[in-house]
């Protein structure tokens, strides 16, 4: 079948993510044919930079000769198995080696401080004249459970926070404060917790209630503990990037601060490390840079290089400890997924950590950031740019109407197509959040393709304006 009639049959039969299709009509998806390293080709032979690993996923390249051959020999021998009931290696493998990776990051002094604080405060529940348990601060994470993607991992997360409660006398605990622009996938449960309008309003009617905190962070947090706590579950937040909801950056002290707060009004801490995991910040996990310890982190994304669909919602043991009774007392958590724990995702997950440590991927990505920040430079200056942000290797430059008032474009301008569309035509993707284009790209790739990268931004942004 030649390109053109591809392209009409998917027009007649596929309905893509995150598109109007009616403007697809007019400007039809690109056929991409192969993909190697940073590189992808379409029908024609153009190469373009896959400047944002493919909605964040491909950490180690398109076509990884490794990971080709690893995938090939777990096929032959079990490409799944219901994982109810059932084990295999790379599943068990991978789960020990994502809870010691997330070990090492975290600062013994602030367990230790986290500990102290605990043991100084009351556990009277705040207006409620009853005694609560209070989950104990800086807990290790010890267990792993496996779901398909982001979203599923927030959901596990929210459900066994919300059952951790239930079974310890309090399912009045069915709240979770969230934060505006966060963005923690598209299932309802993570819908619920999103602060995305333009994703997430068209759905309220069918969501659950939370509170939610400002950003940044001031007092309203607390304030909305201090009334709420007996109420609340949990308190979910993107560590140091709120990707989706712009790319809005914030330091690591903000996180120790969370900590703090929720050890002190008596909440779980939910990471939703899906984008900012296996270090793409600098670190395995984002939360490292605080040094603390959450109660539950979810990954996804790199976790297989871009392979296969895989996540993990990783808990401590006092949490899985609050499931573990007798089936007659129907602890159980009763959730999964029909392809959790894939051995063929799994197996490339456990070989895509080997990879990435390998390569020392800790001064791999800070030698990249270093580069990236470099080439950034040159678009400070420029009329439209009214900031310019990084956290590890991940990088943003935020367009607007005036530099002096950060006047932002209209939203029917859409400047960040725009640009988007030109940078297409000269080689690369940078799918843009409205007017924001960002800069998320493999950690293959070389400095000389980086540098080829932004100066595609710049001459885009160029033609633009």
């Amino acid at each position: 079948m030649n390109s053109e009639n591809l392209v009409t049959k998917d027009f007649k039969y596929v309905w893509h993510p995150f598109t109007q299709m009616k403007e697809a009509e007019l400007k039809p998806p690109i056929l991409i044919e192969r993909a190697k390293g940073v590189y992808l080709y379409d029908d024609k032979g153009k190469a373009y930079i896959d400047g944002v690993s493919s909605w964040w996923v491909n950490t180690l390249g398109h076509s990884n000769e490794r990971l080709n051959k690893v995938l090939y020999e777990q096929a032959q021998t079990l490409e799944h198995v219901i994982f109810s009931g059932f084990t295999h290696r790379s599943a068990v493998e991978l789960a020990e080696r994502l809870i010691a990776l997330a070990a090492q990051g975290v600062s013994r002094k602030h367990h230790c401080e986290a500990v102290n604080l605990l043991s100084e405060l009351s556990l009277e529940s705040h207006g409620t004249g009853k005694r609560r348990e209070t989950p104990k601060a800086a807990n290790p994470l010890t267990k792993v459970f496996y779901s398909d993607n982001g979203s599923t991992a927030v959901e596990v997360a929210l459900k066994m926070a919300y059952q951790y409660w239930s079974h310890h006398g309090q399912p009045e605990r069915s709240k979770f404060i969230a934060f505006k622009n966060s963005y923690h996938g598209d299932t309802l449960g993570a819908v619920s917790v999103g602060g995305v309008d333009l994703y997430h309003k068209i759905y309220k009617p069918l969501l659950f209630e939370i509170y939610q905190a400002d950003w940044p962070y001031d007092d309203n947090c607390e304030a909305l503990l201090k009334a709420h706590s007996h109420e609340i579950a949990g308190v979910i937040i993107e560590p140091l990037v709120q990707c989706a909801g712009g790319m809005i950056m914030y330091p690591p002290e903000v996180l120790v601060r969370l900590r703090e707060l929720c050890d002190k009004y008596g909440v779980l801490l939910i990471l939703d490390e899906v984008a900012t995991g296996f270090w793409r910040t600098g670190k395995m996990f984002a939360y490292h840079h605080a040094g603390i310890e959450p109660d539950m982190i979810c990954v996804a994304k790199g976790i297989t290089a871009g392979y296969m669909p895989l996540s993990a919602t990783l808990t401590t043991q006092e949490i899985y400890d609050a499931f573990y009774d007798d089936y007659e007392t129907m602890k159980t958590f009763f959730h999964g997924h029909s392809y959790t724990g894939s051995a063929l995702a799994t197996r490339l997950g456990l070989e895509s950590l080997k990879i990435l440590e390998e390569m020392d991927i800790e001064r791999v990505v800070a030698h990249k950031a270093e580069v990236l920040r470099a080439e950034l430079e040159k678009f400070r200056e420029l009329q439209h740019v009214g900031d310019v942000r990084q956290t590890g290797f991940i990088a943003a430059i935020e367009l607007v109407q005036d530099k002096t008032s950060k006047t932002p474009f209209p939203f029917e301008a859409r400047i960040g197509q725009k640009i988007y569309e030109r940078a297409l035509e000269l080689g690369a993707v940078l799918r843009p959040l409205g007017n924001i284009i960002y800069f998320l790209p493999p950690y293959v790739i070389t400095d000389e393709e980086l540098k080829k990268l932004t100066d595609i931004a710049y001459k885009a942004y160029k033609a633009v304006f």
